[in-house]
């Protein structure tokens, strides 16, 4: 049984260097997760991949069912998860193609469904959320991109958006004032989901274009993000050959 989970964000649909051995559809009391989950080998160790916009990329951020992703890897076994996010870099560090590993996430999503603690309580239960991700797991990412010898960002906060329309140049101005340097619409309410079912979480998050008002072209197209992608998503790919043996 593979304990290890990859939740793929945009660009990472499915993953060329895993050799699958199956696919298993799954329904848990929150519905339907985003896809199939595909099992397979990567650098020789089982791992379960899930797309989180759906095998065609069709769901938008705001609809997907985090509960069900979340609940459906925690029902067949898993344990950690590494979960890949397509992000704007806010800071001047934060370049197009860099390789960030976040150790902190700001919420400003807002209707999505961000707990399971809200029906049939003994008591209410209130999460640790001080450190966000799992720092064993986000320490292991690090060591693996050094041993790829892939320059990374080991630190960064993660700003959580609604979307799925791009940020004002005034919302990435605002963001910056409370200390975020990446954007992205997927971080949350996974991250907290997976700490409420105790499973370590970090996430991989690839700059694809800067931020609203900080890049040199007045409007953020969709070619550069997706030229960006592609060489981000190579670097993730041998990041994941890295770690994954360690784990």
């Amino acid at each position: 049984m593979s304990k290890i989970a990859i939740i793929g964000g945009t660009g990472l649909t499915k993953l060329t260097n895993l050799t699958i051995t199956g696919r298993e559809v799954h329904v848990c009391k929150y519905g339907e997760p985003s896809a199939p989950l595909t099992r397979g080998l990567l650098a020789g160790k089982e791992v379960i991949f899930l797309p989180r916009h759906g095998a065609g990329h069709t769901i938008p951020p705001h609809k997907v069912n985090y509960r069900a992703n979340i609940t459906v890897l925690k029902n067949v076994g898993v344990e950690q998860v590494i979960a890949i996010n397509a992000v704007g870099g806010i800071s001047t560090a934060m370049s197009a193609q860099r390789i960030v590993i976040p150790d902190q996430i700001i919420d400003y999503t807002w209707s999505r469904a961000h707990t399971f603690f809200e029906e049939g309580l003994n008591e209410v239960v209130h999460i640790d959320f001080t450190s966000p991700y799992c720092e064993e797991l986000r320490q292991s990412l690090i060591k693996a991109a050094a041993q790829a010898k892939i320059q990374i960002e080991p630190k960064a906060t993660y700003g959580a958006t609604q979307g799925p329309r791009l940020e004002s140049a005034a919302e990435i101005d605002r963001f910056e004032r409370d200390g975020c340097h990446i954007v992205g619409m997927t971080g949350m309410p996974e991250a907290a989901l997976a700490r409420e079912k105790q499973l370590c979480y970090a996430s991989i998050a690839v700059v694809v274009n800067k931020a609203a008002g900080r890049g040199e072209g007045e409007e953020i197209t969709m070619q550069e993000i997706e030229h960006n992608l592609v060489a981000g998503v190579d670097q993730v790919k041998r990041i994941l050959e890295a770690v994954i043996p360690t784990l």
